[in-house]
C-alpha cells in the first residue's frame, strides 16, 4: 500500500438508493474528480437513514480514511437525518448556523414551510460550510467529512467548490488493452505479472461482442514507468497466447 496516497470513503445516504427507486449517480463523479485531484476512492458504503448505522459508518470511515465525503439526508423532511448522526458522531450538540438560516429567511414562506426549511441550516457545532454554487444551502464539514446533498447538480457544485482546498497524493494513472481472448487464457500469465508489479493495480474484465469473447485488461498506478512496463508484459502474455493487443490506451 503506497503510504503517500492519500484516501477517501464515500457514504451514499438513503433509503431510496438501497431501495432501487433513485439510481445514485453521485459516486461515479466523486471519484473521477477526487482521482485527478490525487485522492483516491478506496471505499463507498450505501446505508440507510437509520441513525445507528450512519452514526457507525461516519465513526468507522473517518477514522480509516483521510477524508469521509457524504451525500443525502441534508435536506427539509423528517428522514432527512445525516446533520444530526454527524452530530451524534463527533459528540457535538447540532445547531442551527445563523448565516444559512439568514440565507432561507430571504425566501418568504408560511410557518410551516419556514420551520421545515430551517432544518437545513442545522450543522454540528464546529463545522464549517461548504458552499453551494447553485445557491441553495450549503454542506458543511467537520474535521475530515464533508458533507454535501444528493442531489447531484448540488452535490457536484459543493464538491467543485472544495478544488484546491484538500491535501492531495499522486495520483493514479492508467493503461488499458483489450484483446479476443477468454480471461481463462491467460490468467497464470496475468498471475505472474501482477506478482512482478504489486504496485500496479492490474484488473480483467471479459465481454462479448462481434459474436466473440474478450477480455480488457487495465492497469492502475501512480508511477508511469512501472505502468508501461506492466503493459508491455501484459501485451507480450497476449501474443503469446495467439491474438492482437488492440484498442491500447494511456489515461
Amino acid at each position: 500500500m503506497d503510504s503517500s496516497a492519500v484516501t477517501a470513503c464515500v457514504l451514499i445516504i438513503g433509503n431510496e438508493i438501497l431501495s432501487g427507486r433513485t439510481q445514485d449517480t453521485n459516486l461515479q463523479h466523486i471519484a473521477l474528480t477526487l482521482g485527478q485531484w490525487g485522492i483516491q476512492v478506496r471505499e463507498a458504503r450505501v446505508v440507510p437513514d437509520v441513525e445507528e448505522i450512519i452514526v457507525d459508518s461516519v465513526n468507522e470511515a473517518r477514522n480509516g480514511f483521510d477524508y469521509v465525503f457524504t451525500t443525502g439526508g441534508i435536506g427539509p423532511t423528517h428522514d432527512d437525518i445525516t446533520a444530526e448522526c454527524i452530530a451524534k458522531a463527533f459528540a457535538v450538540p447540532l445547531v442551527t448556523h445563523p448565516e444559512i438560516a439568514r440565507m432561507l429567511e430571504t425566501r418568504p414562506a408560511p410557518p410551516d414551510v419556514m420551520a421545515a426549511r430551517m432544518r437545513m441550516a442545522r450543522v454540528p457545532e464546529g463545522a464549517s460550510l461548504v458552499d453551494n454554487t447553485t445557491g441553495g444551502p450549503p454542506g458543511f464539514r467537520i474535521e475530515n467529512v464533508y458533507v454535501m446533498a444528493g442531489i447531484p447538480g448540488v452535490m457536484k457544485a459543493m464538491l467543485g467548490s472544495l478544488e484546491g482546498k484538500l491535501k492531495s497524493g499522486p495520483v493514479v494513472r492508467s493503461r488499458s488493452v483489450t484483446a479476443f481472448l477468454g480471461e481463462s487464457t491467460i490468467a497464470q500469465a496475468l498471475a505472474e505479472i501482477q506478482e512482478k508489479f504489486p504496485d500496479v493495480d492490474l484488473g480483467s474484465y471479459p465481454f462479448f461482442r462481434q459474436e466473440r469473447y474478450g477480455t480488457s485488461l487495465v492497469m492502475r498506478g501512480t508511477d508511469e514507468a512501472t505502468l508501461d512496463a506492466t503493459l508491455d508484459a501484459v501485451k507480450s502474455a497476449i501474443i503469446a497466447a495467439g491474438e492482437t493487443p488492440q484498442d491500447v490506451q494511456h489515461g
